[in-house]
């Protein structure tokens, strides 16, 4: 497992101070790749002044204009969320989401990804992820604040490393998996190849494309997997237009 490989994003965070907590988690349990979505304020003494030791952590922290470019180089997009989503999602509880994680860090780089600390990640945002991970807490008091969401999250990783190789099986890396930005690049595809065949409606396309992430991304699809798919869309496009044109 190599924990140089996993990164923490967080999105839209409000408070700089949870910032500075967030680092300090992460140089605790081991991990140092911080990337920042839109932070509203950030640089920040706040942050600094929470982080307590991890300024190091900070200084090399990452500020991307959207989620797509913070996890577009990562294999493995786990979002961190509160609610269930109307559409099930593959789910880990923070344990589980480190014996998943364990055998891949060392393959591919991992995005662990949350959201604001009022509302979480949009469905927008948590399409972007192939998993989600849960904390179980007190249903009549579920909001975990987020500094401390990811503490949860990296001492399980920590627990993962320190206890070896993990859970096997259906978490060997077979080979090397496709990025986040491959995965989005076949689903814009798959879209437009939908809508040409007359299979998407083009006004109302999320629920489908939706639930059509929903079955890829649980299939961890590797690279080469996904340039077989973007080549059958090719074919199924050329084929379309020959069609249309024909007429």
């Amino acid at each position: 497992m190599k924990l140089a490989n996993i990164r923490i994003v967080m999105v839209e965070t409000t408070h700089p101070g949870n910032i500075g907590a967030c680092a300090r988690a992460m140089k605790n349990m081991g991990l140092s790749r911080l990337h920042l979505v839109k932070p509203a304020r950030f640089p920040d003494n706040e942050a600094f002044a929470r982080a307590a030791g991890a300024s190091d952590l900070l200084d090399q922290a990452v500020v991307c204009d959207s989620l797509a470019q913070a996890v577009e180089t990562c294999g493995v997009v786990i979002g961190a969320s509160a609610r269930r989503r109307s559409i099930a999602w593959p789910e880990f509880n923070p344990r589980e989401c480190a014996e998943f994680v364990a055998p891949q860090s060392d393959e591919v780089d991992i995005a662990i990804v949350f959201g604001r600390e009022s509302s979480g990640l949009t469905n927008e945002e948590l399409d972007c992820c192939s998993h989600l991970v849960h904390i179980p807490s007190n249903e009549a008091f579920s909001s975990l604040n987020v500094a401390a969401a990811i503490q949860v999250v990296c001492y399980e990783l920590r627990m993962q490393l320190l206890q070896g190789e993990g859970v096997q099986g259906e978490q060997a890396v077979l080979d090397q998996l496709a990025t986040s930005e491959e995965l989005e690049g076949m689903y814009e595809q798959m879209q437009q190849v939908l809508i040409e065949i007359d299979f998407l409606d083009a006004d109302k396309p999320r629920k489908l494309m939706r639930r059509l992430r929903r079955l890829y991304n649980r299939t961890a699809l590797e690279r080469r997997e996904v340039n077989i798919l973007r080549g059958i869309l090719s074919a199924a496009q050329r084929q379309a237009r020959l069609a249309a044109d024909s007429q």
